[in-house]
């Protein structure tokens, strides 16, 4: 019923489109300013926040922007939480605002095939979108092609949403105990056998006399493919082609990857050998995991790249109000099988922003898009005033929280800096540095785990298709993953071959099978 509806909608916005557009020629910066209306996320009021449609950093774009480009721009405010029923609504009105922002590709797809959006493809290429072009850069998902065309339709070239680009792609690295190296007198492991060894000695030597019964040298999260996926990731076929991977990633997991299979057969020996935490199927949530790495009885873990020093969960903070000296540090050493050291990133492409066919210039809400790609506009924005949003170190912005009229709803205003998310600083290690100061460790501490985490990475492939096979299965599949997964890596070592593939035929007939089989149909070489 609910798609049947978007689709009324759809087709009352393109009816009402078809009667109301009316191109314009672009402003003329020395006549009468231009009008247009860009949607902004309303996050709520909460903890200080402002209006989000009304407040010093809409002044400061609303008197610049007409300075600079002769635009006269306001706000429409949508709920963060409800914005694809949100955007329904006003595209049936036929009113939506001039620039419209998403994280729903399927509205996306659903409005450009309805006839809802304009074809931004023919001012790619232009002075009207240069600067933003240059932003946005090379698509690393899309080899050979820029990330501004990440959306173009294979046959027509059309290009009717453009990404923002994600800054830092970083995602994740193992972590190991320094200290109980150090006391073992051992180095940092370079290769998965180093690590794996270096478990062992933690489980036999009880390093931090913690009491041999209670050591677990390798501790796992209740997301199993979140905590194992850096271990097992390198054991992927290195030579699969573009189609071979993109068609086996289901539902973000790689269960059909080949190679995969034995990367998790290398977690079975780490079950079977009692480095791996057997209670991991008991917590609940993150915080349970969290509590026992606090404890100082953990010797080696998987996460986000950064999350031993961030402030939310103050995983190091108190580990060493227990361990004094305790302490994590990432390593870079889980070689595949030939040697090579592989990891995944986040997709360089971010929330996507489109231009409704009901909108009167074209032109401007593209000219606007390209003004907040400068980095004079966008950097202000980012960082704001110093003193206020953020203090100078090193003569890098450390980033605050401001109070009263300069508070930043979103972080770094991301919801205003529509083209880019996250710090920039307009050069990639300067980039880096500037988020290392958003910490309260060593900036190079940060420096070292970000170098890590980008070392030999590259994001899941991209093939820009409309799918629908995995949406009805996601968590069922999701579902079905950990629980094969943990039989296989729980089963004996001679079980483990049988428990692997009958888990795998249960989950490609739970679905698994029809996504992969859309995605060989849909697949093209980009």
């Amino acid at each position: 019923m609910k798609g049947t509806i978007l689709i009324a909608v759809c087709c009352a916005a393109a009816v009402l489109y078809g009667c109301s557009r009316k191109e314009e020629a672009p402003a003329d910066k020395s006549g009468a300013p231009i009008e247009i209306t860009v949607e902004i996320f309303d996050r709520g009021t909460d903890g200080g926040k402002t209006d989000p449609t009304n407040n010093n950093w809409t002044k400061w774009i609303q008197e610049k922007l007409l300075k600079d480009e002769n635009i006269k721009v306001s706000f429409v405010a949508v709920s963060r939480w409800e914005e694809v029923q949100a955007l329904n609504n006003m595209m049936a009105a036929g009113a939506p605002p001039d620039v419209c922002v998403t994280y729903s590709n399927e509205l996306i797809s659903n409005y450009r095939e309805l006839g809802g959006l304009v074809d931004i493809s023919k001012y790619i290429d232009t002075p009207i979108l240069a600067d933003l072009k240059k932003l946005l850069g090379p698509d690393s998902a899309l080899p050979g092609r820029d990330l501004i065309r990440r959306n173009e339709d294979p046959e027509t070239k059309a290009v009717y949403a453009i990404p923002a680009r994600r800054v830092d792609t970083a995602m994740r690295n193992l972590f190991i105990r320094k200290d109980w190296l150090d006391k073992l007198g051992l180095p940092l492991p370079t290769t998965l056998e180093e690590y794996y060894n270096v478990l062992v000695q933690f489980k036999e030597k009880d390093p931090g006399n913690v009491g041999k019964d209670k050591v677990i040298p390798f501790i796992m999260g209740t997301d199993l493919y979140w905590t194992t996926q850096t271990i097992c990731y390198p054991f992927i076929d290195p030579n699969l082609s573009l189609k071979e991977r993109w068609v086996n990633i289901v539902v973000d997991r790689y269960a059909t990857m080949p190679g995969y299979k034995e990367g998790w057969r290398f977690m079975n020996k780490m079950y079977n050998a009692g480095l791996v935490d057997p209670n991991f199927a008991l917590y609940k949530s993150e915080s349970d995991e969290f509590n026992v790495l606090k404890s100082g009885i953990v010797g080696s873990y998987t996460d986000n790249w950064d999350r031993i020093y961030r402030d939310s969960e103050a995983i190091m903070t108190e580990l060493q109000k227990n361990v004094p000296d305790g302490e994590f540090v990432p390593v870079d050493c889980l070689t595949g099988p030939d040697g090579q050291i592989r990891r995944t990133i986040y997709d360089p492409a971010g929330v996507n922003f489109f231009i409704p066919a009901s909108v009167k210039n074209p032109e401007a809400a593209l000219r606007y898009l390209n003004w907040l790609a400068r980095y004079e506009n966008y950097h202000y924005l980012q960082v704001g005033i110093e003193g206020v949003n953020h203090d100078l170190v090193n003569g890098l912005p450390k980033l605050k929280t401001a109070q009263g009229p300069w508070i930043q709803n979103s972080p770094q205003n991301i919801d205003y800096t529509l083209p880019i998310n996250g710090l920039d600083m307009g050069d990639p290690d300067l980039s880096v540095k500037a988020l290392a100061n958003a910490y309260a460790w060593p900036t190079e501490l940060i420096e070292r785990a970000h170098e890590i985490a980008m070392h030999n990475a590259t994001p899941n492939p991209v093939i820009p298709v409309m799918l629908s096979a995995a949406g009805p299965v996601t968590q069922t599949l999701i579902d079905k993953f950990n629980v094969f997964t943990a039989a296989a890596m729980t089963a004996k070592s001679a079980d483990f071959d049988r428990v692997w593939d009958a888990g795998v035929a249960d989950y490609l007939a739970s679905g698994a099978q029809a996504v992969i089989d859309e995605r060989n149909e849909k697949f093209y070489q980009p």
